[in-house]
């Protein structure tokens, strides 16, 4: 893996001033970010959140999920703590891209769930790779996570990067009944662990 760090600055935030530290994938073509806040190098778990990019959820306001919900959570969660990491990983629509991603939903709006979906297009349930992490982790000096998710999957492929997770930390919210299928069906088919905050 081609990854390069590139450059870091401040972030004001409605929930406090971050660091933001900037890498490129070389082979994806792909840039992403990690939004830092106090000491996380100091070799005490941090408070983390790998997000991955929902343009719809993250900037468009959409309630289809509830990723935009759990983003700004997950940045206010760690604004409480005074410390912590939040990964924001430009994997639209679980790795399958924008547009791929508004065909989907045109399926689903004609009644697949989300799965299935991707599934029709010849995607994977769920194509995202989490292996950047590592690099950009190690960049940063952060050894071990209390990991905001729900995704088991996700607990598993960072501790594959030799990252220790001390703590799986649910993160439900913003559900509504634009998503409820959706969030059924991360239950159901993907395994998310869906436990109250």
């Amino acid at each position: 893996m081609s990854v390069r760090y590139v450059a870091s600055s401040r972030l004001p935030t409605p929930w406090g001033v971050f660091d933001m530290h900037g890498f490129e994938d070389i082979e994806q073509e792909k840039e992403h970010v990690v939004l830092t806040l106090g000491d996380v190098a100091d070799g005490a778990p941090v408070l983390a959140r790998i997000h991955s990019e929902c343009l719809t959820g993250d900037a468009l306001f959409s309630v289809r999920c509830d990723c935009g919900a759990q983003l700004r959570s997950a940045m206010e969660r760690i604004s409480r703590e005074g410390r912590g990491a939040l990964l924001y990983l430009r994997q639209e629509g679980r790795g399958i891209g924008l547009l791929n991603k508004i065909k989907a939903y045109h399926l689903q709006d004609d009644g697949a769930d989300t799965v299935e979906a991707n599934e029709q297009l010849g995607f994977g349930a769920d194509m995202r790779d989490y292996s950047i992490c590592g690099v950009m982790l190690a960049k940063l000096g952060i050894k071990a996570l209390k990991l905001l998710t729900n995704n088991p999957r996700k607990v598993a492929a960072i501790e594959e990067l030799g990252v220790l997770i001390t703590e799986r930390i649910p993160i439900r919210t913003g559900q509504n009944p634009h998503n409820q299928r959706y969030l059924d069906t991360k239950a159901g088919k993907l395994g998310h662990l869906m436990g109250q905050d």
